[in-house]
């Protein structure tokens, strides 16, 4: 990948907890601040958000995208966060005639708002919210080798001053969240983590770290770690189109569950 674009695979914990002042969320408040201290200012972001699927990739087209409060259960004042970023129609032409090109099936959606996939880490990164922030769906299919050529067919956006953003969560299983913290559970967690460490970071051919992410589910721990997928799918999408080993990653607790983000420049 060319000099241009950042992109960034990050863990984005649990709903709006991270702009409530949760203390589990106390490391990914302070990571995603330290990240966006080292990252030049782009000229707009991109987001992959592991809370928008489609059968079809879909871009957002809105110049003045709403909020999707996309949660359930929280107290009153999650409903009344705010994230007034423009949207950014030009770029979403540019990403759906890139997607168009390399063969991908893909749609403008010009009336859906901005889920918290995007909002909750971005009020933390940017939180003057204004930058023009733009979201690419994932496809319902939640196939791993579907989400790398996505990434892939996104390569024109590498030498823009752009940020182009995985938002999900290396660690996503509700049950495990909300139950003990086993030695069992921990051991699968941290087995899991391990691996996409080194799948991310280690000195490999680029074809082996693209087969491993496209054979994650064979991974120690990856069924426990993802009883679904999307929310490691935009990791997919990410190492797709950034094409190498990460240039730094981050190893960090997210509601006392290992967790990773991963940056490259």
């Amino acid at each position: 990948m060319t000099q241009g674009a950042s992109v960034l695979f990050l863990s984005h914990g649990g709903g709006p907890m991270p702009l409530l002042g949760d203390p589990g969320h106390t490391e990914m408040v302070a990571c995603l601040q330290e990240i966006a201290g080292q990252l030049p200012r782009p000229e707009a972001i991109v987001v992959v958000s592991a809370h928008w699927e489609e059968a079809v990739a879909s871009v957002t087209t809105s110049a003045k995208p709403d909020l999707i409060y996309d949660y359930y259960g929280f107290p009153d004042a999650a409903y009344s966060v705010t994230y007034p970023c423009p949207g950014e129609p030009t770029l979403a032409a540019e990403v759906l005639a890139a997607l168009q090109q390399q063969g991908i099936e893909a749609r403008a959606d010009d009336t859906r708002g901005l889920d918290h996939g995007l909002f909750v880490p971005l009020k933390l990164m940017y939180p003057q919210a204004d930058i023009p922030c733009i979201q690419l769906s994932l496809l319902n299919s939640l196939d791993p080798e579907s989400h790398l050529r996505l990434g892939e067919a996104l390569k024109p956006l590498a030498d823009k001053n752009v940020l182009v953003i995985g938002s999900g969560f290396s660690f996503h299983n509700m049950r495990a969240f909300f139950g003990m913290r086993t030695a069992e559970a921990e051991s699968l967690n941290r087995q899991f983590e391990d691996w996409l460490q080194e799948t991310c970071t280690a000195d490999m051919p680029e074809s082996e770290r693209r087969q491993r992410l496209a054979d994650w589910a064979l991974a120690p721990g990856a069924g426990f770690c993802h009883p679904r997928e999307e929310h490691l799918m935009p990791l997919h999408v990410c190492y797709g189109l950034a094409g190498k080993a990460c240039t730094q990653s981050f190893r960090l607790e997210i509601v006392e569950r290992h967790a990773s983000m991963y940056l490259w420049r």
